[in-house]
């Protein structure tokens, strides 16, 4: 789900139907940004009353909204649910929701998650450009379930299977993939690395891009704003663009992109490549490993952002910043206009077929 061009009350139904589901026995989540009149925590809430084993970690230090995120710690902790008060040393800024659901046979378990790069804040949902994926996969569950065991006090995880997690393993393993896209360069097999983020500061990080572009990798950045990397320098960063967008939406979204010699590869999630991000805040970045979903999200969602010459401005080596040229005979396009576009256009031809819809009420 991209939102707000699509609905956030998909993830509010999710929370709302496990709650009074018979069949679910538990759910957890992380709350970072929650504000007032939260139908998220109202659905944590509702479950707990109907006798579901809630564990929610509440990061305390959230700024702006410390104090109505204080208040539904309470009333979470006065029903009987298990709340966590972050980890000392670590302000918790993972996205990520489980409902842990006996299936209709009786017998099997499954787990289902959300995961997103936006808060479970119902109003910001509106404000903020994100993206979300529900999934069933049980790998994903696996490091999910670890994950929590270690928010919660129950464990010391050391590594995961498929999460990218910091302080864990985030940092070393995406410098890998941006190694290994340097190998495949020199293979023959091409290299090319899209990559969507709010920040862009931390020296390891930017020194593995200058790697990657002097090998030949072709790196394209989407930084909305602190970028500490300069591209167009020669000989360090002539295959680098920096380009950022700020347009009606806050640009909120996290997608790196790895060509990965034609296995293509788009990992998302709440981390941006800076400091804090990946040594003092638990973060988590997921893979999409749906091969539909990886085209939508390159075609559909970076390929637009790529192509904006509205609301973008490219970043030259001297640090400055400098409006996108329209090319000649072209009009101007600003990729958060054409996506709600895209969305209106949706709606319509749902309303039109009659089928149910699970687009955004406007």
């Amino acid at each position: 789900m991209h939102h707000p061009f699509e609905s956030f009350q998909p993830v509010v139904d999710f929370l709302r139907k496990a709650a009074v589901d018979p069949n679910v026995l538990a759910i957890k989540t992380v709350l970072y940004r929650v504000g007032s009149n939260s139908p998220v925590v109202e659905a944590l809430l509702e479950a707990v009353e109907y006798g579901k084993q809630v564990a929610v970690l509440v990061e305390l230090k959230a700024r702006f909204d410390e104090e109505s995120n204080i208040e539904w710690a309470r009333a979470l902790e006065k029903v009987g649910a298990h709340v966590v008060y972050g980890l000392v040393g670590l302000k918790c800024h993972c996205k990520v929701a489980m409902v842990v659901r006996r299936e209709d046979d009786g017998r099997t378990m499954r787990r289902y998650l959300h995961f997103s790069s936006g808060n479970y804040n119902a109003f910001t949902a509106h404000l903020y450009t994100d993206i979300g994926l529900f999934t069933a996969d049980e790998t994903l569950a696996d490091d999910v379930t670890d994950l929590f065991n270690v928010l919660t006090g129950y464990s010391r995880k050391s590594d995961y299977k498929e999460l990218l997690v910091s302080p864990v393993n985030l940092r070393a393993r995406f410098e890998a993939m941006i190694d290994r896209e340097i190998e495949h360069k020199k293979a023959g097999r091409g290299g090319h690395l899209i990559f969507k983020m709010n920040a862009l500061t931390d020296p390891p990080m930017v020194r593995a891009l200058y790697r990657a572009s002097q090998a030949g990798v072709k790196c394209e950045l989407l930084v909305r704003g602190n970028c500490a990397l300069r591209p167009g320098v020669e000989g360090v960063s002539d295959n680098i663009t920096v380009t950022s967008i700020v347009g009606r939406f806050l640009e909120h979204s996290r997608l790196y992109y790895f060509h990965n010699g034609g296995n293509e590869e788009i990992y998302s999630g709440s981390a941006d490549l800076a400091p804090r991000n990946l040594y003092h805040r638990v973060e988590v970045l997921y893979p999409v490993k749906n091969p539909k979903i990886v085209q939508r999200l390159k075609n559909e969602v970076l390929a637009i952002y790529q192509a904006d010459n509205a609301k973008a401005r490219r970043m030259n080596s001297d640090g400055t910043y400098t409006r996108v040229p329209v090319p000649n005979g072209s009009n101007r396009l600003s990729a958060q206009e054409a996506l709600l576009k895209k969305s209106r256009e949706q709606i319509h031809q749902q309303q039109q077929s009659d089928e149910p819809s699970t687009w955004a009420r406007r």
